[in-house]
């Protein structure tokens, strides 16, 4: 997720491929339990695969990097939610979910460091049984955003210097920005639909990044006023999400809210969103394992109940 731009994070992910790798080797494959517990049957269904696509969220990158998934630069990791869910599902996982993936990735060939990954949606065909996607941080170049918001902070600690710097002249170019991605997003899940038209597509929504109050300057060097801005931000973009799913007749699940105090600030042990230097394998301000259980939980619940409806 969060930035096209995110070069500096890229390539030191690319570089602890290979350090992850043996680590990841030694780690067991997640079970069922891992992620839901021992009522993991109740959300069986008919068989078909599974097909992951969108961003590091969904790919879960450097949790670490599954060093079967090609091309190694989208930096899979067999510890991201798509895994956990088609574990739970018993169903077998197509995932080409990349780190960097935005949009136009969806149609078009992406480069990474290490290899090229082909479009994401010619991954689909009509036998797909559900379709996993996470989509849209990147295409607003977020983590560029949070790079701004940083070095903002230093020349107003107190302040909010990056809201002002992002609303200046009236306009607020974020909010903006999350309006003009609905249209985008409407058309993916329509090309998911035609390419993919017996699957039930689920929209999984981003998890809660930012503390609810406050902030942890300077760990992460962001003022607590901007924290609460950001924070708004991300609470637009998941309303936009689940909006844009409701229209396309798809499903939304809310990782926001169960994540909800398990942000960048929380401490180590209950933290689900790794900040800047994170404290477990995970990009910077990206899910790590728990977060990435969190949000296969939230997903399996999520389908769990609709199908009870």
């Amino acid at each position: 997720m969060w930035s096209r731009a995110r070069g500096w994070l890229a390539l030191t992910g690319v570089l602890t491929v290979i350090l992850l790798t043996a680590a990841c080797r030694a780690t067991p494959t997640p079970t069922v339990a891992d992620a839901v517990g021992s009522s993991a049957a109740a959300y069986s269904a008919p068989s078909g695969p599974v097909v992951a696509l969108g961003d590091s969220y969904t790919a879960g990158a450097l949790l670490p990097t599954d060093p079967l998934a090609k091309p190694p630069g989208c930096l899979r990791s067999a510890k991201a939610y798509p895994v956990l869910v088609a574990h739970a599902l018993r169903a077998p996982l197509r995932d080409v979910a990349c780190t960097n993936a935005g949009v136009k990735e969806m149609t078009g060939a992406q480069k990474t460091y290490l290899g090229t990954n082909p479009a994401q949606l010619a991954a689909l065909a009509p036998d797909d049984r559900m379709v996993l996607l996470t989509l849209s941080g990147d295409d607003m170049g977020f983590l560029n955003v949070l790079k701004e918001c940083m070095k903002l902070s230093f020349t107003r600690p107190w302040g909010s210097p990056c809201a002002a710097y992002y609303t200046k002249g009236g306009t607020d170019q974020l909010a903006a920005g999350v309006t003009a991605e609905a249209p985008r997003m409407a058309k993916v899940l329509a090309a998911i639909t035609a390419r993919a038209p017996r699957a039930r597509i689920v929209v999984v929504g981003y998890p809660d990044m930012f503390p609810q109050s406050g902030g942890c300057w300077p760990a992460v060097p962001i003022t607590d006023g901007d924290v609460g801005y950001l924070r708004g931000i991300e609470v637009k973009i998941n309303a936009m999400l689940a909006t844009v799913a409701k229209a396309a007749g798809a499903t939304f699940v809310n990782t926001y809210t169960p994540t909800v105090g398990h942000d960048f600030c929380a401490p180590e042990r209950v933290r689900d969103v790794e900040g800047l230097l994170p404290g477990s394998p995970a990009l910077p301000f990206h899910p790590n394992t728990s977060g990435q259980q969190a949000m296969a939980t939230a997903i399996l619940a999520t389908i769990k109940n609709t199908i009870r409806n």
